[in-house]
């Protein structure tokens, strides 16, 4: 049986409530985890979460801000040879790591990612479409409903072997989410240098490993549907202006190519019910916004380092 540390990060004291059950769903797992690992960013929240989780949680701090800083902390502090990660505000389905760990019995897998589920804080709206379900974290519409080799997996729900970050460097603290703000993308970089780097190692979709993501009022909105798809197209513009690869955005086309072909013309099919006409409107809204901010990153051929320094110089200011 494979030991596995799980491994897990917070910001802030506000998701107590969501860390604690995403911590019994894991002391609830078919293939139990050896450890379970948070990453926290201050010294006082190291002291809060001691105080109000499981005493056999380990509590680490983080060695910078940002969660790929804090997955990074979590990898170096793990102890067995396969890490798995969720996020703070999801749970995971009961065979969850079982799931995902037995692709590890094929030597040439070193990531697993799963599938996504959302859990609504009240209900989804009629407005939002399955197929932007990428934007509040969960699966959309879309995927494959088989095991499958992919690209990358959701942050959400993955898991490695440990080794595999000694050759392919870990997550580039200039992705991923800091103190609730965004430049996506930290999971297709760091996979990317997988496939450069170890030779024939594959990346499998397993959908029968499941977790379930809240998701909070606050995201389902317009405004936050056009905000997230525009930094979407950002961060996928900056990766593409340091890439060599000349398909490196080969699942963002392939999924635009979904979009014009399936998806919107099914929805115009159905045009004179209330709910598919919002529908198509909100994808409209969304592809017009990530193309914005693909846009803006390649004719201003921005960086990651470039866009790291302003966000943290921003987050800087803020807290002053």
């Amino acid at each position: 049986m494979r030991k596995v540390s799980v491994i897990l990060s917070t910001y802030t004291t506000k998701k107590l409530v969501d860390v604690s059950r995403c911590i019994a769903s894991l002391k609830k797992q078919t293939l139990e985890p050896s450890e379970i690992i948070l990453v926290v960013d201050r010294r006082e929240l190291m002291w809060f979460y001691r105080k109000n989780i499981p005493k056999d949680v380990r509590i680490v701090l983080s060695n910078g801000i940002g969660v790929s800083q804090a997955r990074n902390t979590g990898i170096r502090n793990a102890k067995e040879q396969f890490v798995a990660f969720i996020d703070d505000d999801a749970m995971a389905d009961r065979d969850w790591l079982e799931n995902l760990c037995r692709n590890f019995d094929d030597p040439e897998v070193y990531c697993v990612g799963g599938f996504v589920e959302p859990i609504w804080e009240k209900k989804c709206p009629e407005w939002f479409p399955e197929e932007l379900n990428w934007i509040i974290g969960c699966a959309m519409k879309g995927l494959p409903i088989r095991k499958a080799s992919i690209r990358n997996p959701m942050g959400c729900n993955m898991s490695f072997r440990k080794d595999v970050f000694e050759t392919a460097g870990f997550f580039n603290p200039n992705f991923g989410k800091l103190q609730g703000k965004s430049i996506i993308g930290e999971e297709l970089d760091l996979c990317r240098r997988i496939s450069q780097k170890v030779s024939k190692s594959k990346v499998i979709y397993e959908p029968s490993a499941i977790v379930y993501h809240r998701v909070p009022n606050n995201r389902t909105t317009l405004t936050y549907v056009f905000t997230r798809s525009f930094f979407e197209g950002l961060s996928k513009a900056i990766i593409e202006n340091e890439s060599k690869e000349i398909n490196v955005l080969s699942v963002e086309n392939d999924f635009r190519k979904y979009l014009l072909r399936v998806s919107i013309p099914s929805k115009l099919r159905l045009i004179h019910r209330r709910e598919k006409l919002l529908q198509l409107l909100a994808i409209l809204v969304s592809m017009f916004s990530v193309f914005v901010g693909y846009g803006i990153g390649k004719c201003a051929r921005i960086k990651r380092s470039q866009f790291a320094h302003a966000r943290i110089k921003g987050k800087l200011s803020n807290a002053s």
